[in-house]
């Protein structure tokens, strides 16, 4: 059940995307009017993914032997969606100002909306860690108008990067020198961390994880062109899948462009690997979302 398939489109830097590639690859639309696609998360238990359509204050749920239904609305202007070692749906919630989390009888708990008695300012994305630690980027999208959220004033100040421990609600700031933080994930190896900044410069940093808690060493990983990236995700090997003005770009851990997947129309949000062998990536492409089957597979469990 997809609206149209096409030949996909790649552009290729280095050889090594090319075996990434498949001959016969097809990029596919599975739905398309939204008016802000964002947060693509996949569940193997169903074969399905989530995702966003932010104005709209809808979650939408698609997947091949059902095609596309409501999965939550309202839901708070969500945003980027992860999942926890347990496999709950852990969402950013921009009109509720916090992290959530759907328990398995659907009931929606609130995990963070504050730091220090300060309310949060819009959560953006986030990282599940493999000791549970949330990770989340916390920039000023959802209270600067009513579109994305509800404007309203910081009352943070400044835009941080925040590690929860979901168990104890204890919550520390991890990055403080952003503009604009969103994007965020691990490496496979969970040694660095990838936060992309929105705002100015606009380009991806890699820190070093020490202790598995504290940032150190931060430096750029990648300054993306055309756009800026937003929502990324890694493979098994390291590569860093990024959304981008034209598309996806894939960027080896050595901060190499590789090759772009571009996309029938712009604004790349976000994306996620998913499908029973973790290589089909789903792309949240401004209005639509996307989905092609590649040669390489996502890092990301469960």
């Amino acid at each position: 059940m997809t609206t149209d398939a096409t030949e996909a489109v790649f552009e290729v830097y280095d050889e090594r995307f090319r075996a990434m590639v498949p001959d016969d690859a097809q990029i596919v639309r599975h739905h398309t009017g939204m008016d802000w696609a964002e947060g693509p998360v996949y569940f193997a238990e169903g074969d399905y993914v989530l995702w966003s359509d932010i104005p709209n204050d809808v979650i939408l749920r698609y997947s091949d032997a059902e095609g596309v239904s409501v999965f939550r609305s309202p839901c708070g202007y969500t945003n980027g969606h992860y999942r926890d070692l347990e496999g709950r749906l852990l969402s950013c919630e921009h009109g509720g100002r916090r992290v959530s989390r759907t328990e398995s009888d659907g009931t929606v708990v609130s995990l963070a909306d504050n730091y220090e008695g300060k309310k949060l300012n819009s959560p953006n994305d986030l990282a599940v860690k493999s000791d549970g630690s949330i990770w989340f980027t916390d920039p000023p999208y959802g209270i600067l108008s009513d579109r994305q959220g509800h404007k309203a004033e910081s009352e943070l100040g400044a835009c941080y990067v925040f590690r929860l421990e979901p168990e104890t609600g204890a919550l520390e700031i991890v990055a403080d020198d952003f503009d604009r933080p969103n994007g965020i994930c691990f490496s496979p190896d969970e040694s660095v961390l990838y936060v992309s900044d929105t705002g100015e410069p606009g380009h991806i940093r890699a820190f070093d994880v020490e202790d598995g808690r504290r940032l150190a060493n931060g430096r750029v990983f990648a300054e993306v062109s055309p756009g800026k990236s937003d929502g990324f995700r890694a493979d098994t090997d390291g590569n860093i899948f990024t959304s981008a003005r034209d598309g996806i770009h894939v960027y080896s851990p050595q901060s190499e462009l590789l090759g772009k997947i571009l996309t029938p129309e712009n604004a790349v949000a976000n994306c996620c690997f998913g499908g029973p062998e973790r290589n089909r990536l789903y792309i949240a492409a401004d209005k639509s979302l996307y989905s092609v089957v590649l040669n390489a597979k996502g890092a990301q469990r469960p």
